[in-house]
Formats: structure tokens, sequence, C-alpha cells
């Protein structure tokens, strides 16, 4: 009887032990769902055998962008050991998207073929996963933790609005030529601007014409 009841103080000591202390419910201000952003890239073998593209070939990358929806925010790269004379062909046709051709290229799964180069659009794409999340009851919230659905409505809006998703992961550096006029062109204004009541106040009238 003595050891059984050993046993059975063993195994509560043991089931106290493998316990996990609860996570802390989170009570700041920070978004409990914030944006995740995702990058894709698109690759596009094209014959340049002299360093060129033929009229055929660029043709079929022209139709290749615009299957893309290709626009600001995407990145284009050109490798291959013929990428250094097919990089103007390639430039050209980018820029009737308003886009440039970015300097070096990415890693990609296999290895260009010969007498080619690789076109790789580089594409990111920002969301905000598992929203709209309702997983935990508002109420009752006795540890007057953050409901689990905070930030999914703001983040998600800025996610679907931003025009480039890279911005939110390293943001963009500031020109280190700025320019005093334009910066102060909206303080000018409203300091020039007159006082709203210099004219008076505008009479208002609610009621219809003939009462």
């Amino acid at each position: 009887m003595r050891c059984h009841f050993a046993l059975l103080a063993l195994a509560a000591a043991l089931a106290g032990c493998s316990q996990h202390a609860p996570e802390a419910a989170p009570r700041g201000v920070s978004s409990v769902n914030v944006p995740v952003v995702a990058r894709t890239q698109f690759v596009f073998d094209a014959a340049a055998p002299d360093g060129s593209l033929a009229p055929s070939e660029a043709a079929r990358l022209d139709g290749w962008f615009q299957s893309l929806n290709l626009g600001y925010g995407d990145s284009i790269y050109v490798d291959g050991a013929y990428a250094y004379g097919a990089r103007g062909d390639v430039a050209r046709l980018a820029g009737n998207y308003g886009m440039m051709v970015s300097d070096g290229a990415p890693v990609t799964a296999s290895a260009v073929p010969p007498g080619s180069v690789r076109v790789v659009v580089s594409r990111t794409r920002a969301h905000v996963p598992n929203c709209p999340n309702w997983s935990v009851p508002s109420n009752p919230n006795f540890d007057n933790a953050t409901m689990s659905n905070f930030g999914c409505g703001v983040n998600s809006n800025l996610a679907a609005m931003v025009a480039n998703p890279e911005d939110l992961v390293h943001g963009r550096e500031g020109s280190v030529v700025g320019d005093a006029q334009t910066a102060s062109k909206a303080v000018r204004s409203y300091r020039a601007a007159p006082p709203t009541g210099t004219k008076g106040l505008q009479e208002v009238n609610t009621k219809k014409d003939g009462q």
C-alpha cells in the first residue's frame, strides 16, 4: 500500500514538472495580426545566341510581360552568359511599362540553357494571414487581453494599398539633397492665406424657398 501511494506521489510530481507556464495575454497596443511579405520569382528563357533578342523573341517576352501585368513594385533581372548584350533589348521592352532592369540576378532553380538569357521578374505581395481572426471570444475577457482580431482591419488595408510591399520590409532611403523651397511651400501657403473670418460669417438659411 505504501508503494502504491509512493508511485502516485511520484506521478503527481512528474505531472507538475511537465506543465508549461501559461503564455502571457497580449495587453499592449501592438497589432496581433501583422502583414507578411512573400516573394515570387517568374522566369522566362529567351534565345539570344549572339547577345541580342530576335524580333520574334522580343515579341514573346513582351507578351510574357503583359501576362504578368508588369508594373511598379516588380524587379526585373537578366541572367546568363549573354546577359550583358541582351540587357539593352530587355530594358527597352521594360521601358514600355515604366520599368527598369536591375543589376545582378537572383538564384534560380536550374541553369540557363546555352545560347539563351533568362529574364527574371521578382514580385512581392503583402497580406495578413488568418484574418479575420475571431478564434478567441471577446467576452468574457478576465485577462484584459487584446482581441484576437486586433490589427486585421488596419493592416489588411495597409497590405492592400502599399504600392511596393518591399517598403514594409526595409523602407526606403531618403534623398541626401533637399529643396528648401519645396519643403517650405506648405508653410508659406498657410501663412499667406487670409483668416477665414476676415470677410465675416457666411449667412446660412436652412429653410426652403418660399417658407
